[in-house]
């Protein structure tokens, strides 16, 4: 049964919340540690030419992730250059790309499109991705196509030839979540539609449907033929990634709390099920109205259930997936929960009725006026303690730059990697001009320390200080030689 709100108010708050998050990607600048990481790594992609194996820093392999996402925002910086809203626009796109599937679901469904849409585009932890440079949109994308595909494969009787493609999109679906994240889309995967195919068939039934009406052999030569060359070509390029990869990331990273083999970050210890509560908060504001919702509209559960037997219970495992994947586990974050997300717009949309109309558009509008007071906190000043993209707005000249202390991602990438961390002062002898950047306290005590000769830079917004250093010996040196120059030419004359 279609919901049947004024379609132009839906198609507003759809528009509303899509453009300007797109026009928010260029407005804040990348932060640490995350965003300003992945950046760094598209942007040293693109540098170096080197599009097989993301790097962490000049030829040091970054074994965390498969490339997906940075080849994402790598091409961005090849369309559009190297600021803000290249790295990011892809994961936009991809999140728009995700709607739409979602889209057409509920059009094939009877769920109101428009609806879904818009519980998708207003629903916080999509919005954020949908935008950021990260992981999880990818995967996201990558798990609505291998989940839609699998429905509709799913709803043919295995002989027509347009459910066996729908077949195919699921598994070149699962391709790209391989090479999004890894084979953690295979199990997420699994722990939606087994225990769906077996509430509809049974446990035998199951695997009966599955070889029936599923193209398994054929799927998994596609999904392997598109996924499997980048593994065996990463491996051979930097041996030791499968094992880093698929033991550490895969099991280790999840099982063992504080695990310390993590190579580029530290890892998170938080409580057991803490992923439900990251659900809750992070895809607010529909986390709390679907339960209510569900409640409520109980006799509208029964009655899209006999108009579409298992819809209901598919979308309702596709959204649990992810939580029961990481109910035991510690090292979590709340963009864990985000492969679900998408069933929560189709399970909203099927829930709503014409009477919902102002709460609806009340509680969609939530999310749209957080994220412009959200940009308008970033902009004056708020990012600027989160990134050093306010330092190197100061630098209008090619003399180096050295950290004191830590050098962050943002530096890195806003530096366009010429800024490096002073290992030794050595390193300031045969420079006349130089910038020091840190912590002040740290920055002042190595200008004390080594008697530098330093200016502070104004950048009172900023979380690390910025000083002008010039070198006095290397200056002495240039001096003396010119004064000998200019006595050898009146010598001679």
């Amino acid at each position: 049964m279609s919901f049947s709100l004024n379609r132009t108010h839906l198609w507003s708050l759809l528009a509303f919340a899509l453009l300007l998050r797109l026009i928010s990607l260029a407005t804040y600048p990348l932060m640490d540690t995350t965003e300003a990481r992945y950046g760094e790594m598209a942007r040293l992609m693109v540098e170096t030419g080197n599009w097989l194996t993301p790097q962490f820093d000049y030829g040091i392999p970054f074994w965390g992730k498969p490339p997906l996402f940075t080849w994402m925002s790598a091409v961005g910086i090849e369309l559009f250059g190297l600021n803000e809203f290249a790295v990011r626009a892809p994961h936009w796109l991809a999140g728009v790309m995700t709607i739409g599937i979602i889209a057409y679901m509920a059009k094939r469904t009877g769920q109101s499109a428009l609806v879904a849409c818009v519980v998708l585009a207003t629903c916080g932890i999509f919005s954020i991705a949908a935008g950021a440079v990260m992981t999880d949109m990818a995967l996201t994308l990558a798990m609505t196509m291998a989940m839609v595909g699998f429905y509709f494969c799913w709803k043919g009787d295995g002989s027509d030839k347009t459910n066996k493609l729908w077949g195919y999109l699921g598994f070149v679906g699962l391709a790209c979540g391989l090479l999004a994240k890894g084979p953690v889309a295979v199990v997420i995967m699994g722990i939606a539609v087994f225990p769906w195919l077996v509430l509809q068939h049974g446990l035998i039934g199951a695997f009966v449907q599955l070889w029936k009406r599923f193209p398994i052999v054929s799927g998994i030569v596609i999904m392997l033929v598109i996924a499997l060359p980048w593994y065996i070509m990463a491996e051979a390029a930097t041996p030791g990634f499968i094992d880093y990869f698929i033991i550490g990331e895969h099991f280790k990273r999840f099982v063992v709390s504080g695990w310390e083999g993590d190579l580029y970050g530290s890892a998170h210890d938080e409580t057991r099920g803490m992923i439900w509560v990251f659900w809750i908060q992070s895809a607010a504001p529909w986390s709390i109205v679907l339960p209510i919702l569900a409640f409520v509209r109980r006799d509208k559960v029964k009655l899209a259930n006999s108009e579409h037997p298992g819809l209901f219970s598919f979308l309702i495992c596709w959204l649990i997936s992810p939580l029961i994947l990481f109910t035991m586990a510690g090292n979590i974050l709340p963009a864990y929960v985000l492969p679900g997300i998408p069933a929560l717009g189709l399970l909203i949309a099927m829930l709503v009725v014409e009477k919902d109309k102002k709460w609806f558009s009340s509680v969609a509008l939530i999310l749209p006026v957080i994220l412009m007071i959200a940009m308008l906190l970033l902009n004056l000043g708020k990012a600027n303690q989160k990134s050093d993209r306010v330092i190197f707005e100061h630098i209008v000249d090619d003399a180096p730059s050295f950290y004191i202390g830590s050098r962050p991602f943002s530096g890195q990438f806003y530096s366009q990697g010429q800024a490096k961390k002073l290992t030794d002062i050595n390193q300031l002898n045969d420079v006349s001009k130089y910038y020091l950047i840190g912590k002040k306290l740290e920055v002042e005590a190595g200008i004390r320390d080594h008697a530098l000769t330093c200016v502070l830079e104004p950048t009172p917004e900023a979380k690390r200080v910025l000083f002008t250093c010039t070198n006095t010996g290397v200056q002495g040196e240039l001096v003396t030689q010119l004064n000998k120059d200019a006595t050898m030419a009146l010598n001679e004359q």
